[in-house]
């Protein structure tokens, strides 16, 4: 049987670490080709030779439109077409309305909206010429849903992927690409970024995977959920928002 994602040229976003990590590994696993994109030059080359095959790695700042026109001018270069792009990549300071400067908001915008909009701007243009079309997956939060008080900036950002999903849906849509476009809103994620806000807590704690009242999960339920997106099994889901929270947005316990 072939395997969920075979021959499918994957590219992904902040891929060095976290989710981005668990989603190369899983997606490699599966059959595909991938390209993994991080500005970590040494963890993301590392992580391409330990996949071995045909994975690559391309350094990648996705703040920067020149970066992006490189990394997909590459990735043609190495495999003819791209058929799954992961936005992943984001930056997540702590910051409320009242406490961050204009500048945090200016930067955290930078990666985690301008740089999603640059991905599925040359996503789109690169797999508009695929007969099967492609997906692009988006990776927002419960915060774009429900807000997070102490990451203002952050919480604008991953509201405007979730906007912008819905607008790269509907446009390949009325365009006939074929291409899908679709994001996951997890609530936590046990990754070093997480980790970096909380890492006095010990995971055991946390309840991962055992406490049914648990808000943490594991990169690689992200990544489960990824790889449906990115197989043809996911293909007439489209424009949806995919929440990864255990029930934490509409439970009411949000703080």
């Amino acid at each position: 049987m072939n395997k969920r994602v075979q021959d499918k040229v994957v590219l992904i976003t902040g891929a060095a670490s976290g989710v981005g990590k668990a989603d190369a590994l899983l997606l490699a696993a599966e059959g595909a080709h991938v390209v993994l994109a991080d500005i970590d030059q040494e963890a993301g080359a590392a992580l391409a030779a330990e996949i071995g095959g045909t994975a690559a790695f391309l350094e990648l700042d996705i703040g920067e439109e020149r970066h992006w026109q490189r990394a997909m001018e590459q990735t043609l270069a190495i495999h003819g077409r791209l058929d799954v792009l992961v936005n992943n990549a984001a930056i997540c300071p702590v910051g409320t309305l009242e406490d961050a400067s204009l500048a945090q908001w200016r930067q955290v915008m930078r990666v985690n909206a301008d740089g999603y909009f640059l991905g599925c701007k040359y996503g789109v243009a690169a797999m508009k010429r695929n007969t099967n079309g492609g997906s692009i997956i988006m990776m927002s939060s419960v915060a774009a849903l429900g807000g997070l008080p102490l990451m203002c900036a952050y919480t604008g950002s991953k509201g405007a992927v979730t906007a912008l999903t819905r607008n790269v849906a509907m446009h390949c849509k009325t365009s006939g690409y074929r291409i899908r476009c679709n994001s996951i809103h997890p609530d936590g994620v046990w990754t070093p970024m997480t980790q970096a806000l909380v890492g006095d807590l010990d995971p055991a704690a946390l309840g991962i995977g055992s406490d049914p009242m648990a808000r943490m999960c594991r990169p690689e339920d992200v990544a489960e959920l990824v790889l449906f997106l990115a197989s043809d099994e996911s293909r007439f889901i489209n424009g949806a928002e995919l929440r990864i929270d255990n029930a934490q947005t509409i439970s009411g316990l949000a703080h």
